[in-house]
């Protein structure tokens, strides 16, 4: 499913001595099966978009189309666009309600009016999907599981709905290494698998480098560029002025090319760094 958003601004406290315009003019187009990183000094909007694009903020102005309806216009099912967008603000697991993994799960899927069976079925779907074993957990409660386990069952909440869009705010903020590791593991999996277009708002630009095919950089409200990976990433120095910068990996390898090395710069990942540094050592023995 696609999303086009066209002249959209939004400001808040309008006219009040606390206005504030916290997207101006914004113009993006997300296609169908991207996977999309959205990254931005705090306070550029990012947040403020998120929430525009399954109608949980009606925008000051400008038109927002998701799967090619008007969400903006009156008469539009924002129940219906829910149910497409999956929306999961960051800290998700203080969602939690339920008394048993299950029965959090179940709870979106329940209030769509399905079967027990197909709501039965949507668990295991979501809970296999985000790494959770279905016999370990499903009856346990969600308050004793750990904190990289309870963020993976509010993912699967969402996941339970069957979302065609799935946006994740900062999802391994708070997280221990091994928690964020896995989260990132599942993100990246439920993508291969489901193909479904996701967007992902994260500070860490290691994992937007890992993770994206397009990156979206905001600054002031506004969209300050847009592209690849590779291509955001090489503007490191405008990055920077931005309060961003390029993945840590990256300005290692640009050190060390300038130290006389013959590699090349344009790395983005420590695989990858990995990969080029071992290029450079068996060419420099066959030399």
């Amino acid at each position: 499913m696609s999303i086009k958003i066209e002249n959209l601004t939004f400001i808040y406290n309008q006219n009040t001595p606390f206005e504030a315009k916290a997207l101006d003019n914004i113009n993006l187009e997300i296609h169908e099966g991207e996977f999309v990183g959205l990254i931005g000094h705090t306070g550029s909007g990012k947040s403020t978009l998120i929430q525009h694009l399954n109608g949980l903020i009606k925008p000051t102005s400008g038109k927002i189309e998701v799967g090619g309806t008007d969400i903006t216009s009156k008469g539009t099912s924002l129940k219906e666009i829910r149910q497409k967008v999956g929306l999961v603000f960051q800290y998700p697991e203080h969602q939690l309600f339920e008394e048993t993994v299950y029965k959090d799960i179940a709870f979106g899927p329940q209030n769509l009016g399905l079967s027990q069976e197909e709501v039965d079925k949507r668990v295991r779907e979501a809970m296999e999907l985000v790494g959770l074993d279905f016999e370990a957990v499903s009856e346990r409660s969600p308050f004793e599981l750990s904190g990289g386990q309870k963020r993976r069952v509010a993912i699967a909440g969402v996941i339970a709905m069957k979302p065609e869009v799935l946006i994740l705010d900062e999802p391994t903020a708070g997280l221990d290494p091994k928690g964020r590791d896995d989260i990132l593991g599942q993100i990246q999996n439920l993508y291969q698998k489901n193909k479904m277009t996701i967007i992902l708002v994260s500070h860490s630009m290691e994992d937007i480098a890992k993770l994206v095919n397009r990156i979206i950089v905001m600054y002031k409200s506004k969209v300050a560029m847009t592209g690849t990976p590779r291509e955001v990433f090489k503007r490191a120095t405008e990055l920077e002025s931005l309060g961003l910068g390029a993945p840590q990996i990256t300005y290692f390898m640009k050190a060390f090319k300038s130290k006389g090395h013959d590699i090349r710069e344009d790395v983005l990942t420590v695989e990858e760094a990995k990969e080029e540094i071992l290029r450079y050592l068996r060419r420099s023995e066959n030399a």
